[in-house]
């Protein structure tokens, strides 16, 4: 699912803040406390809780770089792609990076 974001500032604690890295910095913590709470151990969990620290940090920074963004993101669906539990979250992170600039090209 496609979402439209309109591109203008929002005040976020006494700075403006692009609304689609607000979206993306929600819809990582979202996974990133799921995959905390989640009992199962796998092999790529390590590298799933990177990239999502990775993708943090990005939005905190304000301005992601996109390429970057579709990194992370393909690196932590490889990791986590297969815990249907996760799912929900995982296709919030894609949504949010895909408002950055749509699906890559494939």
């Amino acid at each position: 699912m496609l979402r439209s974001v309109e591109q203008r500032l929002v005040p976020v604690t006494g700075r403006y803040e692009d609304p689609r890295v607000a979206e993306l910095r929600t819809a990582v913590s979202r996974l990133r406390r799921e995959l905390a709470a989640h009992p199962a151990e796998f092999p790529d969990r390590g590298i799933a809780e990177d990239e999502l620290a990775a993708l943090d940090a990005m939005a905190g920074a304000g301005r992601p770089e996109v390429p970057r963004l579709r990194r992370s993101l393909l690196l932590v669906a490889g990791a986590i792609g297969s815990v249907s539990a996760l799912a929900g979250a995982l296709a919030e992170v894609r949504g949010a990076v895909e408002m950055f600039g749509g699906p890559a090209a494939r």
